[in-house]
Parts: C-alpha cells; sequence; structure tokens
C-alpha cells in the first residue's frame, strides 16, 4: 500500500495526460501538488517542510538552466529565417526523380533534425514540411515524412533535455548522450529501410545505389555526431557536426553557381557564425576557461553550475539580436521575442515543474524506495517495465524531461539495488524518454495541421506505426541487455 502511495504523483501525472482532458502544464502542476504533499505525509525517511523548500529550489534551478536553450533557440530561428518569409537555400523545384530523392533524404535526415536541434519544439517538422512540399506528395505522406525531422531529438533543443536528465541522474551530460548515442544508431539502422520503403510508395523511388548513397551519409553523419558530442557537449553537437554536412551535401546535389552559392551563403550566415563560435568557446581551452569562471554560479552542490558567458543560450540571444541589427530589421525583436516566449512558455514552465517534482521525490527518498520495491517485486525484469513505461509516458506527455523528472532517479536506484550497469540503464532510461516523442499526440496534431490535414490523426498513427514499433524493439532488446547484463 505504501509503495502505492509513493507512486501516486506518478500515476496522477498520466492519468491526467491520458485523459486528454488537461495540458502538460497542468498534469506537472497538480503531480508537483500531491508529491509535495505524500514527500511531506509518508516519506521513508524524515523530511520537513525546509527540506520540500530546499527541493523546490534546487528543482527550480535545474529547470532555469535550460530556459536560456528554449527561447533563446526559438528567438534565434525565428530571427535567422524567419522574417521577410526567408527559404532555405535548397528549397528549389526538382522535376528530376534523383533530384527529388536527394531534396527528400537531406529534409528528412538532415535539415530536419538541424532545425530541431537548434529549437525543439517540433520546430522541425516546420523545416521539413517546408522542403518536402515542393515535391507535390500525397497529405499523409507529407505528414510522415515531416515527422522524421525529430528522428534525432536526443539533441534537439539544445540538447536540454540530456542536460536536464544529467542533472536528475546526477551525472555528466555528456556521459549520458554518448551513450545514448548508441542506442540511437540502434534505431536509424531500423528506421532507414522503413524510410525507403515509405519514399518508394510515395512515387520518389531510389535504386540500390542511392540507397547505398543515403545508407553512407547517414552513417557518416552519426559518426561525426557522436565525435562531436564527446568533445563538445551535446548541446552544440548537432549543430556543429551537421552544419558542415548540409553544406557539403549541398554542394554534392546542387553544384551551385556562384550566385546562388553567395545566396546561400547570406541566408546561412547567422549558422555558420554562430555554430563557429560555441565551438570555438569549447575548444580553445584558455577562452573556455575564462567563460566559465565568468560570473559562474552553482548554488546546490551536485546540480550543473550556469555559466552564462559559456552558456549556449546566451550565444543564441545575442546571436538573434546581432541578426537583427545587422539585416535591418530591429524593429520586428519585441514581436519575435513575445512570439517566442508564447511558443516556448508553457514548456518552460512545465521543465521547471518536472524538475522540482523529481528534486522533492529523490530528496524525501520516495524515488530509492520506489526503485528497491519495483525490484524486489520484478527482480532485474524491473529495467524492461520502467523503459516502457517511460516510453509511454514520455509520447503522452511530450516531453522527456516529464517521463525522466518522474522516472530517472528511481532507475539510478533501481540500477544500483540490481546491480547493473548504471551507465546503461540511464542512457536507455533517456532514450526511452525521448525516442516515442516522434508519434506524440502534441507532435501529431502539429504535423496534421501543418499538412492541412487536421482531424486525421488516426490515419497518421498508421503511416507510423512501424517506425514507433522500431522504438518499441530498440527499447525492449536494449532493456533486456541490460537486464541480463550484456550492456
Amino acid at each position: 500500500m505504501l509503495y502505492l502511495v509513493w507512486a501516486m504523483p506518478a500515476l496522477i501525472v498520466v492519468g491526467l495526460l491520458a485523459s486528454g482532458r488537461t495540458t502538460t502544464l497542468v498534469a506537472s502542476t497538480i503531480g508537483l501538488t500531491v508529491a509535495i504533499a505524500v514527500a511531506l505525509g509518508a516519506a521513508p525517511s524524515e523530511f520537513r517542510p525546509s527540506d520540500a523548500a530546499l527541493a523546490l529550489l534546487r528543482g527550480t534551478w535545474i529547470g532555469w538552466i535550460v530556459v536560456p536553450y528554449i527561447l533563446g533557440g526559438l528567438l534565434f530561428w525565428q530571427m535567422a529565417i524567419r522574417p521577410g518569409n526567408a527559404a532555405m537555400p535548397v528549397e528549389t523545384r526538382h522535376p528530376q526523380m534523383r533530384a527529388r530523392r536527394r531534396l527528400l533524404f537531406t529534409a528528412c535526415f538532415m535539415i530536419g533534425p538541424f532545425s530541431e536541434s537548434a529549437t525543439g519544439f517540433g520546430v522541425g517538422i516546420v523545416g521539413t514540411m517546408v522542403l518536402v512540399r515542393r515535391l507535390e506528395l500525397q497529405p499523409l505522406h507529407l505528414l510522415a515524412f515531416s515527422l522524421l525531422s525529430q528522428t534525432m531529438i536526443l539533441w534537439g533543443g539544445m540538447g536540454n533535455g540530456a542536460v536536464v536528465a544529467a542533472a536528475f541522474a546526477r551525472t555528466d551530460p555528456t556521459t549520458l548522450a554518448v551513450n545514448a548515442s548508441f542506442f540511437q544508431v540502434a534505431l536509424n539502422v531500423l528506421w532507414l529501410p522503413l524510410y525507403w520503403r515509405m519514399a518508394d510508395k510515395a512515387g520518389v523511388v531510389g535504386s540500390g545505389r542511392e540507397r547505398l548513397s543515403e545508407a553512407i551519409w547517414l552513417g557518416g553523419s552519426l559518426a561525426l555526431l557522436i565525435v562531436a558530442t564527446a568533445l563538445l557537449g551535446p548541446e552544440v553537437a548537432m549543430l556543429s557536426a551537421y552544419g558542415p554536412v548540409i553544406v557539403l551535401r549541398y554542394f554534392v546535389d546542387k553544384q551551385p553557381a556562384r550566385a546562388d552559392l553567395l545566396l546561400a551563403m547570406r541566408k546561412m550566415a547567422p549558422f555558420a557564425l554562430l555554430i563557429g563560435w560555441l565551438v570555438a568557446i569549447r575548444l580553445i581551452s584558455p577562452l573556455a576557461e575564462f567563460l566559465l569562471q565568468a560570473g559562474r554560479m552553482q548554488p546546490f552542490s551536485g546540480a550543473p553550475a550556469w555559466s552564462p558567458l559559456f552558456h549556449a543560450g546566451t550565444w543564441l540571444v545575442l546571436g538573434a539580436v546581432l541578426t537583427a541589427c545587422l539585416r535591418g530589421y530591429p524593429s520586428t525583436l519585441k514581436e519575435e521575442t513575445l512570439l517566442a516566449w508564447k511558443t516556448g512558455r508553457l514548456a518552460v514552465l512545465a521543465v521547471i515543474n518536472f524538475s522540482m517534482m523529481a528534486e522533492i521525490l529523490a530528496g524525501s527518498g520516495i524515488a530509492e524506495g520506489l526503485g528497491a520495491g519495483i525490484y524486489h517485486g520484478f527482480g532485474r525484469g524491473a529495467v524492461v517495465v520502467t523503459s516502457l513505461l517511460s516510453a509511454g509516458f514520455g509520447a503522452l506527455a511530450n516531453s522527456g524531461n516529464a517521463a525522466n523528472g518522474l522516472f530517472m532517479s528511481s532507475q539510478v536506484s533501481l540500477a544500483t539495488e540490481a546491480g547493473l550497469n548504471v551507465g546503461a540503464v540511464i542512457a536507455l532510461q533517456h532514450t526511452s524518454a525521448l525516442a516515442l516523442n516522434l508519434i506524440s499526440p502534441v507532435r501529431m496534431s502539429i504535423v496534421c495541421s501543418l499538412a492541412g490535414t487536421p482531424g486525421r490523426e488516426r490515419d497518421a498513427y498508421g503511416v507510423m506505426l512501424p517506425f514507433a514499433g522500431a522504438i518499441g524493439a530498440v527499447v525492449l532488446v536494449g532493456s533486456l541487455l541490460v537486464a541480463f547484463k550484456v550492456l
């Protein structure tokens, strides 16, 4: 009975989201309230109101760390791309089948994920759809290909999910992201043939040679991304790895004339300059050390520190301001800032709520108690159950932060109790929490609206079911390998 009481915050949040009658913010607020009540009344160890207040402050701090990524990323994207209906440099009509196929692959596996990495919140869907729409596909195929922009969600929103998850797990974000990236490779190995099959059905066929080329491009991009993650951290890895790859792909596919090249360079200059600077401040040791220490704040032991001049979110905001000024539309900054807040505010507040809830559950000992209880009930197989549950909850909440906030601390306790590889369990939990966001109800609603097919979410789920099945297979097999100590 006590375990059921301890699980009430998570069960209530899952139930509210599954009902479809509340937003993630409302569900997280109710869940946080219940977590405080349970912790003060039934925690396995003494937990006073002063402890609860400290946990809430700590959770607020962890949530704050990712706010500049979210709002700064949205603002920078809007200022660099959106004003004046600026188009991607590859947005042209392609009557030849080979050119159509190459545009489709680039949009789905390169430009879409790149856009998502800078902003999060499904913005990559917009970037992909703008390009794929030029191919004049059927609506269901249009929305399905647009959803593939979410396949690299591990690095979405400047890697803010990895930063928050690492804080919950009391580990390093780079280590977590590198470990989780190998699950990401497994997912892409399964997704690519499904993409080939869907492209053929959509009438954008490719030869065996073209498929081999796509596999090489994707494999090379993933390898470069993992190296960039290990060297630079998850915040800027996707931007620094995929930015040059997209440029190279543009040269190979388009072989642009000088005028076209100059136009493309002008449009993409804000991204190139920002990426170059973010890479430089991480690779040049004296500069990195200076920026890390300048104004550094770490009010809570074990929580992430905030170095304002090293934080990528700070430079995203400054980059947006400079872009607006240099391109001659500084007057739009106020309007675009309000739009960024309107787009990201619910996510910001929900992240902070889930961060506070995670700290309440961890600080009160409830997470550790639940981990021990699940282990005693299911043995090592508990990691399988909790991984699948996290995947489902992450999809419902449209947030890996939500699932990690509820389950990460318990997973770490479970791994310790069962003698499992803690690093592998953390990576598996993070992957599980994120992967099914690909078909979350929120993203389905976004893509159906953009494709001009509102109300056809059921059909969209049918098209994306094989991709969801691949996610389930990777999570299940991965959790079994962890449970049997293969990983």
